[in-house]
């Protein structure tokens, strides 16, 4: 595995990681899930720099585009879940209070 494929594939995992462990604060954990965009992007742009093929030149940017929703969509959440409960602490948030 070549340093450049170790850093991407180390910087998903500890996206990853900090989603799974780190879960108090919906901040944080939209944070963590750029990260992972973030790290699939730059790797999929290196993949396809590599290939030196134009079949797969626009696959970063759609997933660019991808990425730019979920990060509206979850701050759209942000916004709602703090205006209703008054704060992001995923702890406060159950489907069974709806």
């Amino acid at each position: 595995m070549s340093p450049i494929h170790f850093a991407f594939s180390s910087t998903f995992l500890l996206g990853l990681m900090g989603l799974a462990f780190h879960r108090t604060h919906l901040l944080s954990a939209l944070l963590c899930l750029e990260a992972m965009m973030l790290s699939l992007f730059i790797a999929l742009s290196i993949w396809t720099l590599q290939l030196n093929s134009t079949n797969f030149s626009a696959s970063p940017m759609l997933m660019l585009a991808f990425s730019a929703c979920e990060a509206s969509a979850g701050l759209a959440l942000l916004v709602a879940t703090s205006r209703t409960h008054g704060n992001d602490r995923l702890q406060n948030l159950s489907l069974l209070q709806c």
